[in-house]
């Protein structure tokens, strides 16, 4: 290929981009990222790039993010047993101490840095601010039963005002899974239920879930066998065939609740893609799972 056909070729990507451009400018999108692609430096620093070419373009981003295995590394540095129960980490009094320091001063710091790095201007963002919770239980979904995990909580209420000056500041927020309890206590939240929360109460027209689950596959075996669009009246059929079970399956259901909530689409893509956000937005095909509502335009 030659240098005139290569830049032809560049420009080629931005006149097939264009039209996505149009469509989503001026548009809010929640980002949660989360999963083992935050443990590899390149990804986590392109991820943030990609995510301030989204405000550059006029698209309003909200970063959610996790932070498990940062939590967990230090909390065995410290002594602390790491423990979960039906997939929710117990919390005690020192862990919660651990997690709003990891989440502050480490995950959400770091994501901050490089998003400036790459030209944002970016505002961090404690979910404490933002998020209302109150302590919930762990129920075992074979028998039902319900067991104490310390400072875990469930969302019952988002004040967006945090959020809201930020981006009326220019600056993209980054918020951190925390929340605030009327008893005073600060409370673990599920990162995938803190971004959907987020979103809804943003009024969000698409929620992203960077991960390293690639989206749904018809064959889990096969990473090539991703569906790239599920519509909400497919889930019945897809949770008889098998294709979703295990922990696919509250992942796309609440996928569907945040759908419910007014937001427009819900996509699950593999953050071990480089650019894996931007071809989701902007490509015909994207790389990931859409989920859309059955009267969805697409």
């Amino acid at each position: 290929m030659s240098f005139m056909e290569s830049l032809i070729d560049k420009a080629n990507v931005l006149v097939e981009a264009l039209p996505y451009i149009q469509r989503f400018r001026h548009s809010l999108v929640v980002v949660k990222f989360g999963g083992s692609v935050m443990e590899e430096a390149k990804l986590v620093a392109g991820a943030m790039r990609d995510i301030v070419m989204l405000e550059a373009i006029g698209i309003t981003p909200v970063v959610v993010h996790g932070g498990g295995k940062a939590i967990s590394a230090a909390l065995q540095e410290k002594g602390i047993p790491v423990k979960f129960v039906n997939g929710l980490r117990y919390t005690c009094s020192e862990t919660i101490k651990v997690v709003d320091d990891v989440l502050h001063n480490q995950v959400n710091a770091e994501l901050v840095a490089l998003g400036g790095k790459a030209g944002g201007n970016m505002a961090a963002i404690s979910g404490k601010e933002v998020l209302r919770a109150e302590k919930t239980m762990s129920k075992d979904p074979v028998s039902g039963k319900e067991e104490d995990v310390g400072f875990v909580g469930k969302v019952v209420g988002v004040n967006t005002s945090a959020i809201l000056e930020a981006i009326a500041e220019g600056k993209i927020p980054v918020v951190t899974p925390l929340g605030s309890g009327l008893d005073g206590n600060v409370y673990n939240i599920n990162a995938d239920t803190a971004a959907s929360k987020i979103a809804e109460a943003l009024h969000a027209r698409k929620l992203v879930f960077v991960s390293d689950v690639p989206g749904v596959l018809s064959d889990r075996d096969d990473e090539n066998s991703v569906i790239p669009t599920i519509r909400t009246t497919d889930i019945p059929e897809l949770v008889r065939s098998g294709v979703l079970s295990g922990g696919m399956l509250p992942k796309v259901q609440g996928c569907v609740k945040a759908l419910e909530s007014g937001i427009n689409k819900v996509h699950m893509i593999n953050g071990r893609i480089p650019h894996a956000l931007l071809l989701e937005i902007f490509t015909e095909d994207g790389v990931g799972t859409q989920i859309v509502r059955p009267d969805s335009k697409m």
